[in-house]
């Protein structure tokens, strides 16, 4: 089921800025220089519970004065073209102030051949007065809605029609209850985490470390109707150090914690905040990583921390836990019940990351982008080169990329290319493994 949506138009009208005002938060970098966009970003927006990917075509403004006329055009065909691969709806962006232009026109003629279903955003109505001025679009044959992207005029009936026009969602009567592992050191505050949640005592909790000596799971619903949202969630014994490990009986119950990690669809990990991220904390963290699961980092009694900043506390997480950058931070407190509400917002956010389907078309481009910017380093003096890629696999992310020697793949050019694939596609809180696989050359140009 198709439901990419992909926002193109010439340099500068405003495709960012709209970008940015759908997804509800600064993601791309927004200027006034045409062709600051460098790369194409791809971000999952939900509306009402309708879920799409966005992607902002920021690369037809690659082209700038310097270039020729012909390269203009040449570079704009070329990002119509990657929209167009993947979309199921196209939104074309243009900019009242300046009225239609050649390359607006040369946008048009791209998406009328396409086919593909596209709405106009006639940018920088600022004004009711303004909204006149979007009438000579009507000429494109398109439907056109009058916005400001400044101004966060109009994106809402824009978005709606947007969404009218995409595959409808297949709703299954029973949804699968999503599994979410609570996981920590002994008296982090897991047990009142779940309490809260649950907004009654479902789990026994004690100041005594150790009070849940097994997994604990309970089933959990956000909502009535259709539009619920199922959980079953597992409240885990508390992780010590194995040195700490005294009895048969808490091994079991750490083997259980672990394998509560292993068939959870997202794992919480708590940490104290008054206390800090411990060496122990690492050490699940890197399991979490090594299981390959989904993540949100909450850190519990917040409400302790008044000799600190979000700001600040960040600053420590990134130094002591470094490999959990791309993993969202929810600060909480669950005796108070502050933003646990906010806890469970990005449960529900990292669950639909790691479930991602990425456009083909988009995911090449990115990786073979990013193989252009920074080759990788000769191993025996014989490159590393790349045919394509392809998305393999979901929860977590897999992608295979065809390569003529995976042998000559070297652990920093691994590490850089995730980086480039996160940066366009976002994917918090997602693990993302690539794997690659021997392609020779000659049947790679084949395709």
């Amino acid at each position: 089921m198709n439901r990419t949506v992909a926002i193109v138009g010439r340099p500068n009208v405003g495709k960012s800025s709209i970008f940015n005002r759908v997804v509800g938060r600064r993601v791309a970098i927004v200027h006034e220089e045409s062709g600051v966009t460098r790369d194409r970003l791809i971000r999952e927006v939900e509306r009402e519970g309708d879920r799409l990917q966005l992607i902002d075509t920021g690369g037809v403004g690659n082209m700038d004065s310097a270039h020729s006329p012909g390269e203009i055009e040449a570079g704009t065909r070329r990002q119509v073209d990657v929209a167009l691969e993947d979309a199921a709806v196209v939104i074309f962006v243009l900019n009242v102030e300046d009225g239609i232009v050649s390359l607006d026109e040369e946008v048009m003629r791209l998406l009328r051949a396409s086919g593909r279903d596209v709405i106009v955003a006639a940018n920088k109505c600022d004004t009711v007065e303004r909204d006149s001025l979007a009438d000579e679009y009507q000429r494109f044959g398109f439907d056109v809605f009058p916005v400001s992207a400044l101004h966060s005029r109009g994106i809402g009936p824009l978005m709606d029609a947007v969404v009218d026009r995409l595959p409808a969602v297949e709703k299954s009567g029973t949804p699968d209850a999503l599994k979410v592992a609570v996981v920590g050191r002994p008296n982090v505050g897991k047990s009142s985490y779940v309490n809260r949640l649950l907004h009654s005592d479902r789990v026994i909790v004690s100041e005594v470390p150790g009070t849940t000596r097994d997994s604990i799971d309970v089933p959990f619903r956000v909502g009535d109707g259709v539009g619920a949202r199922h959980y079953v969630l597992t409240d885990t014994a508390g992780l010590r150090r194995r040195g700490k490990v005294d009895n048969a009986v808490e091994t079991y119950s750490a083997m259980r914690a672990v394998k509560s990690i292993e068939r959870s669809d997202v794992v919480v990990l708590m940490i104290d905040g008054e206390q800090g991220p411990t060496a122990q904390d690492r050490k699940i963290a890197a399991k979490v990583e090594y299981l390959k699961r989904g993540c949100v980092l909450v850190v519990n009694k917040w409400d302790l921390c008044d000799h600190t900043t979000q700001r600040q506390y960040v600053e420590t997480l990134t130094r002591e836990l470094p490999f959990f950058a791309y993993v969202p931070t929810v600060y909480i407190s669950a005796k108070t019940g502050y933003n646990v509400r906010k806890s469970i917002d990005a449960i529900d956010h990292v669950a639909a990351e790691v479930s991602r389907e990425i456009p083909t078309g988009i995911l090449n481009r990115v990786v073979l982008d990013a193989y252009e910017r920074v080759h990788p380093p000769l191993v025996k003096n014989k490159p590393l080169k790349i045919y394509y890629c392809t998305q393999i696999g979901q929860r977590p992310i897999r992608i295979g990329l065809f390569v003529n020697e995976p042998k000559r793949v070297q652990p920093a050019y691994r590490t850089y290319l995730t980086r480039e694939i996160r940066s366009a596609f976002g994917l918090e809180g997602a693990p993302v493994v690539l794997q690659f696989r021997a392609r020779r050359e000659s049947r790679a140009r084949a395709r």
